[in-house]
């Protein structure tokens, strides 16, 4: 089969790879779509080869496809050959509580196994993964909307679930690549009057389209004044940061409101305050790392139930032999989100 490699210094290679069969309580998944999400980025522009030990592993952590193969010890109850299914890119040992509770990113007693960084993904013709990480795909969702689900989107539905009721409130939603516009969906379906922020007017105005009540291009206006404008001076009641970039997250600080709650999502940034200038707001700080699958299934359940445009967050569809254009174009981060159909 082909797979696409980083091979450092952003460079992406397609290269030829024995085809998995699964072990025991393995499955082996023909890729339908496999995403681009934005976290590639940092392996792609990194000096160093991808993979464990400098061995480059195949790329792609948002697979979805169809069950093709079924290892020993798997249930036909669990899994069958022709499943749709969406993947939950992480796994652990399966046995402690954070691994039982669906958060096998967490695991205590083993590093998790991730698609990626040092395990095969889903930039491939197929990928194998422990049984137990499928999840069914609903019939109204596509493959493109499956494979986001399985990070960007999901992703997006971690922070808000990580915020709590959002119905009703002004939320603050920083940075509208794929995570950000997949909050300002959710957000705006479930009720809440978004304020959509980011510095590329592009996305600003894809913003619109996805539900966003107000928008903000902060290379030309003042974040933190416009919110107070929007807001008649209380600022936002909640607040979720998608970009990881430090001006950003000092922005997501200074527009939350008095007993304000704040998420910061995207990878990277610098998040610092003095509790002399933040002590008497009363702030609630969170992170988010994705979703457990217990809340990927969610996802996926809400989206299909309110027919969610999640295919409209895909602006261009690559095939494999074309990743090292497709890399070049998302490291730009200019426009929308990419989707690989093998």
């Amino acid at each position: 089969m082909k797979g696409v490699v980083f091979t450092g210094n952003r460079t992406a290679e397609v290269r030829d790879f024995p085809d998995p069969e699964p072990g025991f309580g393995e499955v082996v998944v023909r890729i339908r779509a496999s995403g681009m999400c934005g976290s590639d980025l940092h392996y792609y522009r990194s000096p160093e080869p991808s993979g464990e030990e400098g061995v480059p592993v195949i790329q792609g952590h948002e697979p979805c496809g169809e069950i093709a193969a079924v290892g020993p010890g798997v249930p036909a109850r669990t899994a069958s050959v022709g499943d749709r299914v969406m993947i939950h890119h992480y796994w652990g040992c399966g046995t402690c509580g954070d691994c039982r509770s669906g958060w096998p990113q967490l695991c205590t007693t083993m590093p998790p196994r991730i698609p990626t960084l040092n395990e095969h993904g889903g930039h491939a013709d197929f990928i194998k993964v422990p049984a137990s990480q499928t999840i069914p795909l609903p019939g109204e969702l596509s493959f493109r909307a499956g494979a986001a689900i399985g990070c960007g989107t999901g992703t997006a539905w971690g922070g808000l679930v990580r915020l709590g009721d959002v119905a009703g409130r002004d939320l603050v939603v920083l940075g509208q690549g794929p995570v950000g516009l997949s909050a300002t969906m959710l957000a705006a379906v479930l009720g809440a009057r978004v304020i959509a922020v980011d510095v590329a007017q592009q996305r600003v105005d894809s913003a619109r389209a996805f539900g966003a009540d107000a928008v903000i291009n902060s290379a030309e206006t003042d974040v933190v004044q416009a919110v107070r404008d929007l807001t008649h001076g209380r600022g936002a009641e909640v607040v979720i940061e998608t970009s990881g970039a430090t001006v950003a997250a000092r922005q997501a600080l200074e527009v939350a409101a008095t007993w304000g709650r704040v998420c910061f999502i995207g990878l990277g940034a610098d998040v610092q305050f003095n509790t002399r200038d933040t002590l008497r707001r009363q702030l609630t700080l969170l992170t988010s790392w994705t979703m457990s699958t217990v809340e990927q299934m969610r996802c996926a359940a809400f989206a299909a139930e309110r027919r969610l445009p999640i295919d409209d967050l895909f602006s261009h569809t690559w095939k494999l032999d074309q990743a090292v254009e497709a890399y070049h174009w998302f490291d730009k981060q200019d426009a929308g989100k990419g989707v690989f159909e093998p």
